[in-house]
């Protein structure tokens, strides 16, 4: 058997604030969407992988969900660290940066850890 990662689900808030954020800060767009019943879920992606980022909006949930320790994170590889480094400063939403290692973490609007990670690593 063979498996393969197609997808990671974050539940949040506000789901036009969400795509603005991943857009901005990692340049995954919109590829499909589910509007049902009470929920609307967006598939995020781009070109560099055929993984998604399913993001779920539930209208009976407006408020930010309980992350725990938030011990959990989605790694993205990056090609110019410096510059992307730069862009999450100006946006301010470094929260967590490990010199030693070469990488550092952002957080998106409702606090899901996201690392970039430099290309080569």
């Amino acid at each position: 058997m063979n498996f393969k990662m197609i997808h990671e689900n974050y539940n949040v808030a506000d789901l036009e604030v969400s795509e603005k954020f991943y857009e901005k800060a990692l340049g995954l767009t919109e590829k499909r969407r589910i509007n049902g019943e009470g929920f609307v879920i967006a598939y995020l992606g781009n070109e560099q992988s055929d993984f998604e980022l399913e993001l779920t909006c539930l209208e009976e949930h407006p408020q930010k969900y309980d992350l725990g320790e938030c011990e959990f994170h989605l790694a993205f590889r990056v090609d110019d660290f410096d510059a992307a480094h730069q862009l999450h400063k100006e946006m301010g939403c470094i929260c967590f940066e490990n010199p030693e290692m070469g990488i550092y973490f952002i957080a998106d609007p409702d606090g899901y850890w996201l690392e970039i990670v430099p290309a080569g690593k």
